[in-house]
C-alpha cells in the first residue's frame, strides 16, 4: 500500500533533500506509480513547470487527471515551507476534495473554510470556495498567507455573477503561484500574458493532453425511446439524457418507464438495494418506481439522499438509464458511458438560446469513464419536426417503390407534403449543422466579469493599514485595471464613487486632510466603522437580523415566530416554493374577486399587488432602509420577507405535507437545503438572551423534521464541524423517523390547542369563513357555518348558536352602512383578527350593545357567558375578535366571538360562539 504524502515529505526531510526538487520530482512520480496511475506525459511536464516556479493553466480533457496534477501543487508547496489553497464553486467540491486531502497529508495539514464551516484554518493547506479566497485576497493583499494557489473549474471565471470571485485573487496576488484547471477553458494568450506581467513568473499552457477515452459524435435523427434501446442493445450504457429542466427530466423517464430496460434478475437486485431506504410521497414514491424499471434521475432539486442513492446505484451498474439536467458538468459522481443531449437548445434565464461551444463540450465531456471503457459516446437528438419529416421521407419512399404506377407515385407524395411538419413560428431549434459547428467550435475565450460592490470597497479599507497599501489609490487602481475590456467610460469607476460617496455619508469612513494624514502616518482614507467579521461571507445580513431582534416585543405571543420570520427574511429564497404560494393566493384572490363581481381589468390590475407571504414586512422593510444607512455594505443586498418554516409552524404541517399543498415535489430538494440553511442561521445568529423555550422548541422541532426526511444535510454540517467524514452509509441513509409537525407527540399525535400558533391560524380561518359568508350575504350558510362552529357539549353548550334571523338583521345593518365586504388578500390579515387569551366575563359583558343591553333575552345570554367564562380555568376560554374591511376603510364592525379550548380539542376544530356582530 502506498505511503501517503505526508509520510513521504517525512521521509525526504529525514533524508535531507526536502528542498531539492529533482528528488522532489522522483519522490512524486514513483509515488503516483505506486498508486497504479503512473503519471500521463502532460501530468508530468505540469509537475516540472510547478517545481519551476511557474504558473500553470490545465487546459486539459475531462478525465485526464486534474486531481493529479493539484496534489502536486500541494506536495510541492509543503516540501519548500509553504502554504497553499485548493477553490472550487461548489462548498460539496471543496468539502470532497478537504478529505481527499487529509487522507493523504494528514488532519492537521489541511484545513477548510466554506462560509459555513471553518476548520483548522491555519493549516499549509487550505480548501475554500473562490468568494473565500478572494474575500481574503481583497482584505490582505500581497500580505496573505499563500505561495500556492490551485483554481478548479476554472472557467467559472467567466460566470456572470460569481466570477468577479476568480479574478479578484489574480489581480491583487503577485507573490503566489497560480495553477488554474479546466477542461474548456478556450484561448488562454490573455491570461498568459497577464499573469507574467503582473507577477514575473512565466505562464505555461499544458494543453497537448489527450483524452485517455476519446469522444465518439453523432447527430441521431430518431425518436429518444427507440435511440435509448439502440443504444442498450450496443451495451452503451450507462446512458446519461441530458435535459434543460428538471421537468423535462422527470418527463422522459416517466415516458422510458414502459421500456423494458433491464433484466428481471436486475430489477430484483435493485429491489433489494432500495428495500431500506425510505421514499417520501409524491417524487420519492415516482423515484421508486422509476428505479425499480433501471431508470434514475438526477437534478439539483431532488433531496440529497436520492441523488446518493441514483448514483450508488449507477456506480453499482444497477441504473442503465439516467435522466438528469445539464448540471452534470459539476458536482455529480456518476460514471457515464454515452451522453445523450434532448436539445441544443436552453433557456438562460432570461430567453432561449442556442448552447454556447463552452457549455457543450463541458457536458459532451463526461461520456466515457477513464479505466472501463475505451471510448465515450456523445449522441445528439434532432428535433421532433426533424425526425417526423425524416420518418414521413421513409414512408414515401416506401409507398413510392410500392406504387404500381407513376400516378399512385404522385398521389403519395402529395399526400406526404401535406404532412411535412416544421418548426413552431419563432421556435428557436437546431440542426445537424448546429451540431457540428458546436462539435468542432473551440470553448469560447472566458469573458471578464469584474465587480466593485461594497463588500469589495469594505474589504481592501479593512485590510488597508495591515497591507501597508493606501486603500483610495488601489480601489482606483482594481477600477481601472482589472480584466474587463476598456470602455470610453469606466462603469467601476463611476460605482465606486457611489459606493464611496454612500460610506461617508454614513459614517462608515472619513478623509482625513493631507496634513492630519500625514501627522498621524496613516492613510487619507480611513475606515471608522466596525465591521462584522462575516459581512460578506455566507449570510451577509446577519447581522442586520440580529439588529432587528430588539424591535421584537418578547411578551407578544408571536415573538418565537416573529424571531423565525426575521431569519427567513435575510436567507435565500427557495423560489419554486415561494411562486407556488404566490400562485395559490392569486387563485384564491381571483375566485373572490370574481364572487365581488370584479371587472377584468380591475381584477388583473389587483392580481399585480399579491405574492407570497411576507410576515413583517412592514416592520422590517423600513428598518431595513434606516440600517442601510449607518451599513451601505448592505446595499448591494435585498431583503425578502417569507414564511416557510413559519407556515409550517402555523399549519401545523410536516415537510410532506408542505410539498404536497404547493405541488413542489421537483424541487424538494432546494426547499430541504433552505430548511438546512435556516436551521443553521438560526444556531449560529440568534443569541442566548432571547432564545426562549417556545423558540428552542420550534428550533429542535425543525433539527428532527430536516433528519426525518434527509439527515445528510445537517450530518455533513455536524461532521465538518468536527473534522469528520460521513461513511457511506451515513450519506445515503433512509430516513430515522416519521415526520412530525410542530406541537405532535411521539406518535405524530396532535392535541388540536396543543401547537398554539396552527390553533390561532385555525380560529382566524373559521371567523373569516364568517366574513366571507357575509360578503356573499348567505345566510343559510352563516347559519349552518354556526351550528357547525358551536359549543355543543362544552362551557357555552346553553348558549344557542346564531340563527339565519340574527345573521339576517346584522347583515341588514351592515348593508344600510356598507355596499360591499372586502375579502381579498388585506382582509385577511392576522393584525384584523385580535385574540385575546386571558379573559374575564367582564370582558364579555363590555362587549355588549346599547340595543342588546335593552333586551332582556340577549342581555340575559351575555350575562350567563359572562358568568361561564369567569367560573372556566385560566385560560381556556379565549377572546376572538375580527375586524371587517369596508368599503370606505372605517374598519368599524367586527364579530366577536368566544374560543372553547377544551371543546375545540375534544372536536379537533375551532368550536366559537358567536357573541355579537355590530359596529363599534
Amino acid at each position: 500500500m502506498s505511503a501517503p504524502l505526508n509520510e513521504l515529505l517525512d521521509d525526504l526531510e529525514d533524508r535531507g533533500v526536502l528542498t531539492d526538487d529533482d528528488a522532489l520530482y522522483e519522490a512524486f512520480s514513483s509515488w503516483a506509480s505506486s498508486t497504479g496511475r503512473p503519471l500521463y506525459r502532460h501530468q508530468d511536464e505540469s509537475l516540472i513547470e510547478i517545481l519551476s516556479g511557474n504558473h500553470v493553466i490545465a487546459a486539459t480533457p475531462t478525465g485526464s487527471g486534474k486531481s493529479m496534477i493539484a496534489l502536486a501543487a500541494h506536495f510541492v508547496s509543503m516540501a519548500h515551507g509553504g502554504r497553499s489553497y485548493y477553490t472550487a464553486p461548489l462548498k460539496a467540491l471543496v468539502s470532497e476534495k478537504f478529505f481527499d486531502l487529509v487522507a493523504l497529508f494528514g488532519a492537521e495539514n489541511v484545513g477548510m473554510v466554506t462560509g459555513d464551516v471553518s476548520l483548522n484554518a491555519d493549516a499549509p493547506i487550505i480548501c475554500c470556495t473562490a468568494e473565500i479566497l478572494a474575500n481574503q485576497s481583497l482584505r490582505e493583499g500581497s500580505t496573505l498567507d499563500a505561495d500556492m494557489i490551485v483554481m478548479d473549474e476554472f472557467h467559472f471565471y467567466a460566470d456572470p455573477q460569481r466570477g468577479w470571485a476568480w479574478q479578484v485573487p489574480l489581480l491583487e496576488l503577485t507573490r503566489p503561484q497560480f495553477i488554474a484547471m479546466s477542461a474548456t477553458l478556450g484561448d488562454t494568450t490573455v491570461f498568459r500574458k497577464q499573469w507574467t506581467d503582473r507577477t514575473g513568473r512565466p505562464t505555461v499552457e499544458i494543453t497537448d493532453a489527450q483524452r485517455p477515452v476519446p469522444l465518439e459524435y453523432d447527430y441521431v435523427v430518431d425518436t429518444l425511446q427507440d435511440t435509448v434501446e439502440r443504444l442498450l442493445s450496443e451495451g452503451r450504457h450507462p446512458i446519461y439524457i441530458v435535459h434543460f429542466s428538471q421537468k423535462d427530466a422527470v418527463d422522459t423517464a416517466s415516458a422510458l418507464s414502459d421500456r423494458k430496460l433491464i433484466s428481471p434478475e436486475i430489477r430484483s437486485q435493485i429491489s433489494r438495494e432500495i428495500s431500506s431506504v425510505s421514499f417520501t410521497k409524491g417524487f420519492g414514491q415516482t423515484l421508486r418506481g422509476l428505479l425499480t424499471h433501471g431508470i434514475g434521475v438526477h437534478h439539483a432539486g431532488m433531496l440529497p439522499r436520492y441523488r446518493r442513492l441514483v448514483e450508488r446505484l449507477t456506480q453499482q451498474g444497477l441504473l442503465p438509464v439516467i435522466c438528469g439536467t445539464d448540471t452534470l458538468g459539476v458536482g455529480i459522481n456518476v460514471p457515464i458511458r454515452t451522453v445523450l443531449l434532448t436539445s441544443l437548445v436552453k433557456f438562460d434565464g432570461s430567453k432561449m438560446r442556442h448552447l454556447r461551444s463552452r457549455e457543450f463540450h463541458q457536458i459532451a465531456g463526461r461520456a466515457g469513464r477513464a479505466g472501463f471503457d475505451t471510448v465515450g459516446f456523445v449522441r445528439v437528438l434532432a428535433p421532433e419536426h426533424e425526425v417526423e419529416t425524416a420518418r414521413e421521407r421513409a414512408r414515401l419512399t416506401a409507398a413510392q417503390e410500392a406504387a404500381r404506377d407513376e400516378r399512385e407515385a404522385k398521389k403519395a407524395k402529395k399526400k406526404a407534403s401535406k404532412k411535412r411538419s416544421g418548426p413552431k413560428e419563432g421556435q428557436i431549434t437546431w440542426s445537424r449543422s448546429t451540431f457540428e459547428r458546436l462539435r468542432d467550435a473551440a470553448p469560447e475565450a472566458l469573458q471578464s466579469h469584474f465587480e466593485m460592490t461594497h463588500a469589495t470597497v469594505l474589504n481592501v479599507l479593512g485590510g488597508a493599514a495591515d497591507a501597508g497599501r493606501d486603500p483610495a489609490e488601489h480601489l482606483v487602481d482594481l477600477a481601472l485595471h482589472n480584466d474587463d475590456p476598456p470602455l470610453p467610460a469606466n462603469p467601476h469607476i463611476r460605482h465606486l464613487a457611489d459606493i464611496y460617496t454612500s460610506l461617508l455619508q454614513a459614517g462608515v469612513v472619513e478623509h482625513l486632510s493631507s496634513a492630519r494624514a500625514q501627522e498621524l502616518g496613516v492613510s487619507r482614507l480611513q475606515l471608522v466603522a466596525d465591521l462584522p467579521d462575516d459581512f460578506a461571507l455566507n449570510q451577509p445580513l446577519s447581522p442586520f437580523a440580529l439588529a432587528a431582534f430588539e424591535l421584537l416585543d418578547p411578551d407578544s405571543p408571536t415573538f418565537a415566530l416573529d424571531v423565525i420570520s426575521i431569519v427567513e427574511a435575510v436567507l435565500e429564497d427557495p423560489r419554486p416554493l415561494l411562486y407556488a404560494q404566490e400562485n395559490q393566493a392569486k387563485a384564491a384572490a381571483v375566485a373572490s374577486m370574481k364572487a365581488q363581481g370584479m371587472e377584468y381589468d380591475e381584477r388583473m390590475a389587483a392580481l399585480e399587488e399579491i405574492s407570497w407571504p411576507k410576515p413583517l414586512e412592514e416592520l422590517l422593510s423600513p428598518a431595513f432602509s434606516v440600517y442601510a444607512r449607518s451599513n451601505p455594505w448592505v446595499g448591494d443586498l435585498e431583503l425578502s420577507p417569507k414564511s416557510v418554516i413559519r407556515e409550517m409552524i402555523e399549519n401545523a404541517m410536516t415537510f410532506t405535507e408542505l410539498i404536497s399543498r404547493y405541488d413542489v415535489g421537483r424541487s424538494e430538494g432546494v426547499i430541504l437545503r433552505y430548511l438546512s440553511d435556516a436551521y443553521r442561521m438560526m444556531r449560529q445568529v440568534i443569541p442566548e438572551e432571547i432564545m426562549t423555550e417556545e423558540l428552542e422548541a420550534m428550533i429542535s422541532w425543525l433539527a428532527d423534521l430536516i433528519r426525518s426526511v434527509d439527515s445528510s444535510l445537517l450530518d455533513e454540517w455536524e461532521a465538518m464541524m468536527n473534522g469528520e467524514e460521513l461513511t457511506e452509509a451515513e450519506e445515503v441513509s433512509s430516513t430515522v423517523g416519521a415526520e412530525r409537525a410542530f406541537g405532535a407527540d411521539e406518535s405524530g399525535v396532535i392535541a388540536f390547542t396543543a401547537n398554539r400558533h396552527a390553533f390561532r391560524n385555525a380560529v382566524r380561518r373559521a371567523l373569516f369563513n364568517f366574513v366571507e359568508l357575509m360578503s356573499r350575504d348567505d345566510v343559510d350558510g352563516l347559519e349552518r357555518a354556526s351550528a357547525q362552529a358551536a359549543d355543543s357539549d362544552g362551557l357555552f353548550a346553553e348558549a344557542a348558536p346564531w340563527t339565519g334571523d340574527d345573521w339576517d338583521h346584522a347583515l341588514e345593518r351592515y348593508w344600510a352602512e356598507h355596499d360591499w365586504i372586502d375579502i381579498n388578500q388585506g382582509a385577511r390579515s392576522q393584525a384584523l383578527c385580535a385574540l385575546e387569551e386571558q379573559i374575564s366575563g367582564e370582558d364579555i359583558l363590555a362587549l355588549m350593545s346599547f340595543s342588546a343591553r335593552d333586551n332582556a333575552i340577549q342581555r340575559s345570554r351575555f350575562e350567563a357567558l359572562a358568568r361561564a367564562v369567569d367560573e372556566a380555568p385560566a385560560g381556556s376560554v379565549w377572546l376572538a375578535t375580527q375586524t371587517i374591511t369596508d368599503p370606505e376603510g372605517n374598519m368599524d364592525w367586527r364579530i366577536a366571538a368566544l374560543v372553547d379550548l377544551a371543546a375545540s380539542d375534544k372536536e379537533k376544530l375551532a368550536v366559537l360562539t358567536v357573541l355579537t356582530v355590530d359596529a363599534r
